[in-house]
């Protein structure tokens, strides 16, 4: 018996089993064609939006951590800056002459320095919650003091800026060096009291 005729007869004796059998494949490969393949492209769309979300999720907590460094350190900045308007600043004009009155003269007799001139004016152009208070002051002496000065001046607490140095060599009647500084100093407005 050949192979052909094994079969069919097997065929034969079989029908109900292979015809219930080829029906039961027929019935899965429709299964699987109405409904897992499409369930599976719906979990392949859902999964692809899932990973979208969770990178959006990842940015946006990134962005918050940034926002909340930001407004951190902003606040530290809105701290330091009322803490500078209170510790070192002068409150007003008055007490940012006397500060700086008896200071540079004390820095000037400190560095063996003679002042022969000084002037204060109020910069009325200045706007916002400060104002500056000009100085011109006018020294004479050797250039070591010049400079020890100008150093002391810088490293002191009080809040004094140099704007301008001018050295002039004097004349021979004087010994030494004559200096031109253009100094200021700023105080709050009547309208930075409450900061």
């Amino acid at each position: 018996m050949t192979l052909r005729a094994l079969l069919a007869r097997v065929a034969i004796e079989h029908r109900r089993v292979l015809v219930a059998l080829g029906l039961l494949a027929v019935v899965n490969v429709g299964i699987l064609a109405l409904a897992v393949y499409p369930l599976s492209l719906k979990v392949s769309v859902s999964r692809r939006r899932a990973d979208a979300a969770a990178a959006r999720l990842t940015q946006v907590e990134h962005e918050l951590s940034r926002v909340h460094a930001t407004l951190a350190t902003t606040e530290q900045a809105d701290k330091d800056l009322a803490r500078f308007y209170a510790d070192v600043l002068p409150r007003d004009v008055s007490a940012a002459r006397q500060q700086t009155y008896a200071h540079l003269s004390q820095l000037a007799d400190e560095h063996n320095l003679a002042v022969t001139r000084r002037t204060y004016a109020i910069d009325d152009a200045y706007k916002g919650r400060l104002q500056r208070l000009h100085i011109d002051m006018v020294l004479t002496g050797e250039y070591p003091h010049i400079r020890d000065f100008i150093y002391a001046l810088e490293a002191s607490p009080e809040f004094v800026v140099i704007e301008d140095v001018s050295v002039a060599e004097g004349s021979r009647l004087e010994s030494g060096l004559t200096v031109n500084l253009h100094l200021a100093t700023y105080f709050r407005s009547d309208g930075a009291h409450g900061s």
